[in-house]
């Protein structure tokens, strides 16, 4: 049996890259690491942890493995069972004496959560303050759980097999968090079963742009929204973190004192920077489409199919930089609001990070659903408008500097100027100059090829990236460090500090006794760990959330994308769990009770649908004005606006778009009501009179109670040492209080009478 070991503190000795550093830097390096080290493994003994040091993957790295004795904790637990109480969460399952640590002992989750606490708190909330990255631990680079592999093992298992995973396993090894994203993973699979089936039917069935499939799909997305709030709060119940963010430990980087007005101008002042990066974003990605779809399509000159793929390539080198500089700066602007816990740090980040996420995700389809297909042979000819007129303007000044032009051809300017020579460019032909010719290439089918290429297209690549592509870089660092290994295995055992003897303090000369195979075989797994990145449910949440954007927003224009959805997403609950399992390090367990801004994001999509659904189904199938229907090869029905001339087209266009946003206006406030109705129905059907809500009730009444009792034992307990002077006053009055003279009165006016 391998040692039991809770966290691994990876500790840095020197920078990666020593090559360009003098012998004296060195040295100075060495004895600032050997002072940071022995003070951090003097902090975690004087606490009561055992702590030893081991040697890393490279030689200017050090593990420092640390595990948790049982009676400090059992101090942990006492602290957090009066935390909870204290804070009002008297709920918590956790042991609170010593003996029932054995009679009920702990969730490794729950132990790995409160050690961590424990090492990575700072000191005003009880913990040692090794907080990776500060000023007094700046060597320290993570704290990292390790992996219970035979878990893992059983775990990948069960989903290959098909079979069912109990979340409350996920929970006892993961904490809540991960369990909370699996838990939403599977209902939103299990929801998106109606949509898949209505979507089939519609599609094979049904006309295109339906607006009783948009209607139904509406009602859909409001229900799952309004049930998976329903659902936080009953497993937030079930699990006992309801209200858990009162308990949550600060963090490092908060400073207190500073006045709320301060703190929400800082979160104000990140507006201007996102309105900005958004704007960047906007104008790249609009530009793209407009090359795509237009300019590529009216090039016909040489190496028209190498053209074709510009605007990949000019997405792939720019969108990935705006958005990686955005999340910079995101990131900055969110430390600089001087958030006091993790989790609104957390959710503030969120919230900025899918702002452009979902630009880049959802614009291309925007433009394409009311630019191109309505307005589509409008734009083609506007285009086409400024790249002959870019022609005849380089011409002239091509002229003016007298070039030779070798062809020319003439073309009239217009208004008496006579003819002037136009280039090259002209004359080569490589633009499309004919107006039916263009209009002929407008591609009917693009919203559906669009959508094809999001559901499936681009989920199997991620699914790709997130399975197979580590390998692929593991294997590739595997080759890298095999080869630096054979050739410096002698030089790899030389470490700054020799490990018994920092930790035990003695025998400085002396050889390490010869480690047994089976810690060997131990510290490689550690190494190999170490190695991996740390799994943030931050990229699940965005994914799934913005697959339910595709869904609630554009499957109107292709019916089938929630069976695709339904598909990829039975895939990635196994691919999520062999990614945890495999190619990340063990996620640390935090208390939740809610999915936090994805729950937000979710509501603003189902509202944003009202508007798209609406809007899409006016423009596509709108009974009261001109149109054209075509059938394309796939059999959908493409509709197109046809625009008049001068003043009567652009009346016409101002009147279409008029009428649509008056359409997405009364969509907007039926989803409201809908939401209203939809929310109390279910509050009434799941959550009244449920378990989980006489358990809320049972829990807040307990807490009363105890404090009630509490409140009388030391009342009780009391005795009064002196005699308080009310007391002797009330003596004198007591034959006062023996006299009644009501039954006298009643008698007198019986006998008067």
């Amino acid at each position: 049996m391998p040692p039991h070991v809770d966290l691994v503190i990876v500790f840095r000795i020197s920078p990666l890259k020593v090559a360009s550093l003098s012998k004296q830097q060195v040295r100075q390096n060495a004895l600032k690491a050997e002072r940071q080290y022995t003070a951090l493994i003097d902090t975690l003994n004087r606490a009561g942890l055992k702590a030893v040091g081991r040697s890393g993957e490279n030689q200017g790295q050090l593990l420092i493995l640390v595990t948790c004795p049982q009676n400090v904790l059992s101090r942990l637990v006492h602290c957090e069972r009066y935390s909870d109480f204290l804070y009002g969460l008297p709920m918590s399952k956790l042991p609170s004496a010593e003996e029932d640590l054995d009679a009920a002992p702990l969730s490794p989750a729950d132990r790995i959560r409160l050690v961590h606490a424990f090492i990575s708190s700072t000191p005003q909330d009880g913990g040692l303050g090794i907080i990776p990255g500060c000023t007094e631990w700046d060597l320290v680079e993570s704290v990292m759980a390790l992996h219970d592999h035979d878990f893992n093992e059983h775990w990948i298992r069960l989903w290959t097999r098909h079979a069912t995973v109990q979340l409350d396993k996920i929970r006892d090894q993961f904490g809540d968090s991960v369990a909370l994203y699996f838990f939403f993973l599977t209902a939103y699979t299990r929801a998106l079963m109606f949509p898949a089936v209505l979507g089939l039917v519609f599609y094979f069935f049904g006309t295109p742009y339906s607006a009783l499939y948009s209607s139904l799909l509406l009602v859909w997305s409001v229900v799952f929204v309004e049930w998976w709030a329903l659902q936080e709060r009953i497993l937030s119940v079930r699990w006992c973190t309801r209200g858990s963010f009162r308990v949550e430990k600060r963090r490092a980087d908060y400073r207190p004192g500073l006045p709320w007005w301060k703190k929400e101008f800082r979160r104000l002042a990140s507006v201007p920077i996102i309105l900005l990066f958004a704007s960047v974003l906007a104008v790249i990605l609009t530009g793209i489409f407009v090359f795509e779809a237009f300019v590529t399509r009216l090039y016909k000159g040489p190496g028209h199919q190498i053209v074709s793929f510009t605007p990949t390539i000019l997405f792939m080198a720019l969108v990935p930089k705006v958005m990686a500089s955005y999340k910079a700066h995101a990131k900055r602007f969110t430390d600089w609001e001087n958030h006091a816990h993790r989790s609104s740090h957390s959710n503030s980040l969120a919230i900025k990070v899918f702002t452009l996420s979902a630009m880049n995700a959802y614009l291309g389809l925007a433009l394409s659903a009311f630019v191109y297909v309505p307005f589509g042979e409008s734009v083609m000819h506007f285009v086409q408008q400024h790249i002959f007129s870019g022609s005849r303007h380089g011409a002239i000044i091509l002229e003016r500097f007298s070039l030779n032009l070798n062809d020319t051809i003439k073309v009239g300017s217009g208004g008496g100027r006579g003819e002037k020579i136009v280039g090259k460019v002209s004359a080569l032909n490589l633009f499309e100059a004919d107006r039916e010719n263009a209009r002929q290439k407008l591609n009917p089918s693009r919203l559906q090829e669009q959508m094809f290429a999001f559901i499936v297209t681009n989920q199997v690549v991620n699914n790709f990236i997130e399975i197979g592509l580590p390998y692929v870089l593991r294997a590739i660092e595997s080759f890298r460090s095999g080869k630096s290994f054979r050739n410096g295995k002698a030089k790899k055992k030389r470490v700054a500090f020799d490990d018994d003897s920092v930790v035990h303090g003695q025998n400085h000369g002396q050889v390490p006794e010869k480690r047994t195979k089976e810690e060997r075989e131990f510290l490689e797994i550690v190494r190999s760990e170490v190695t991996r990145p740390e799994y943030d449910v931050f990229e699940d949440y965005g994914e799934m959330v913005t697959q339910f954007g595709y869904i609630a927003l554009w499957s109107t224009i292709w019916p089938l994308a929630p069976l695709m959805a339904l598909l990829n997403n039975y895939i990635e609950a196994r691919s999520d769990a062999f990614k945890i399992a495999t190619h990340a390090r063990r996620p640390i367990p935090v208390r939740t009770d809610t999915i936090g801004p994805w729950l937000e994001s979710l509501s603003f999509l189902a509202w944003l649908s009202a508007l798209t659904n609406s809007a899409l189904v006016y423009l596509f199938r709108p009974p009261d004005h001109e149109l054209s229907t075509q059938m394309n090869m796939h059999g959908v029905h493409v509709h197109h606006h046809h625009h008049g001339q001068g003043r009567n087209g652009l009346a016409a266009t101002k009147e279409l778009l008029g009428h649509a946003l008056l359409v997405a206006l009364l969509a907007s406030h039926g989803y409201l009501l809908l939401r209203t109705i939809v929310r109390r129905i279910l509050e009434l059907a799941i959550w009244r009179g449920s378990e989980e809500a006489k358990e809320a009730e049972r829990v807040n009444r307990e807490m009363k109670e105890k404090y009630i009792k509490q409140c009388t034992s030391l009342t009780r307990d009391t005795k009064p040492a002196t005699v308080d002077a009310a007391t002797v006053a009330g003596d004198e009055w007591e034959a006062f209080w023996a006299v009644d003279e009501g039954v006298e009165e009643i008698q007198k006016l019986v006998k008067d009478a």
